[in-house]
């Protein structure tokens, strides 16, 4: 038996009642995206139960009977970002933020970190990674110095073109950031932006994007699934965000369908476990850029795909269709939303058209993928598995 969540990153459904604290008031990430493109084509996640979700269009996509059960979870973790959403789903709370630099990485960090890597840095405040590196560009890589940026988020981003100075270069700049945002300068994620001038003569971003996340601050269901023999097969930037703890195989993606066909590699292997796919460019390429045409289409590539997906899968495996958090592109700035994330279970031993409600936490999801394994879970969270097992 393999049990798979598929998290199309930041496709949230709709704002929290918590939404306006975070400066989110109306996030709607689905809904805008359908309104700004006057619809988009996606039979097959309707045909799940997408659009049976309460609260999405107000109905106005809901089919008489959908193949999956549905339903949308609320966040508990402070904060709306990957790395607290993706905890949540996998067992853990975090009551507590990470910590944001919304002025930039203070000066005394800064000089420290300069001092250990040997150069001096550009940028330091938040800003838009494909900007920033057309407005600071041609100064790095005139005189070599890595330009870093942040964003709402907790991160630490270094951007370096990597065709005149190497990913290698990238990469210790990065692990040596990582080793000193802790403590007092503790940062969340620090993330590796190589980028390339292409042949149209435009900086364009690589797909060698790296994360460098914390380590969870306690045992998650990958742990818990690991510990008891099976394997943990995580796909996309999944291991980044874990720092690889709990990870039994994991593979990269250079892009969403190459997430889906590492998806289906990982179905066609033969163990029984868990598989945990991110499929990051909902996010990063679309969201980010407050792009929901493009957005819009890439639903549409996914859904696509799903067809492939389903039958892929053997009789007792299940799919679990889920978000991390919301990224309204209609929304003001770059940052990521507060909402409601979607949850579809589908399965030919799950049952079709259950209603699962607004569960009170993503860790519900977690909870129900170590119930469905036999797992011991890591007791956060309320297994729904009873509700949706045939």
């Amino acid at each position: 038996m393999k049990v798979l969540i598929v998290v199309t990153d930041s496709l949230g459904v709709g704002e929290m009642p918590d939404a306006a604290v975070y400066g989110d008031a109306g996030a709607d990430t689905f809904g805008h995206i359908w309104e700004a493109n006057g619809g988009i084509h996606i039979p097959n996640m309707l045909e799940l139960g997408w659009g049976n979700i309460d609260g999405v269009l107000g109905g106005a996509l809901s089919v008489e009977e959908p193949l999956g059960s549905f339903g949308k979870m609320a966040e508990a973790s402070k904060g709306k970002d990957t790395t607290t959403g993706h905890w949540e789903i996998a067992g853990l709370k975090t009551d507590v933020p990470f910590k944001t630099y919304p002025e930039g990485f203070p000066r005394e960090f800064m000089d420290k970190y300069e001092e250990a890597i040997g150069i001096e840095c550009l940028g330091n405040y938040p800003a838009s990674g494909t900007q920033i590196i057309e407005d600071l560009g041609e100064e790095h890589e005139r005189t070599g110095k890595p330009i870093v940026y942040t964003s709402a988020d907790s991160v630490f981003q270094i951007a370096v073109n990597v065709d005149k100075f190497g990913l290698d270069t990238l990469y210790h700049y990065c692990e040596v950031a990582r080793e000193m945002l802790v403590g007092e300068f503790a940062c969340g994620r620090v993330i590796a932006r190589p980028y390339i001038i292409n042949a149209d003569g435009k900086r364009e971003r690589t797909s060698d994007r790296h994360d460098y996340s914390v380590t969870p601050f306690g045992p998650t269901i990958l742990d818990k699934i690991k510990e008891a023999g099976k394997t943990v097969y995580a796909v996309g930037k999944i291991s980044d965000i874990f720092n690889g703890a709990g990870v039994t195989e994991s593979v990269h993606n250079t892009d969403d369908m190459n997430g889906v066909d590492n998806t289906l590699d990982a179905l066609d292997k033969d163990f029984e476990g868990f598989i945990f796919t991110n499929l990051v460019d909902f996010d990063a390429k679309y969201g980010h850029r407050r792009d929901p045409v493009g957005y819009g289409e890439n639903i549409e590539r996914f859904d696509k795909r799903l067809p492939e997906i389903m039958a892929k899968m053997a009789d007792d495996d299940v799919l679990f269709i889920c978000a991390d958090h919301g990224n309204d592109p209609t929304a003001p700035g770059t940052d990521h939303t507060r909402e409601y994330v979607p949850l579809i279970a589908y399965g030919k031993n799950i049952k079709a058209g259950v209603d699962l409600g607004i569960r009170e936490s993503f860790a519900d999801l977690g909870a129900t993928v170590c119930d469905l394994l036999n797992v011991e879970g890591t007791g956060f969270g309320k297994s729904f598995k009873e509700e949706i097992l045939k």
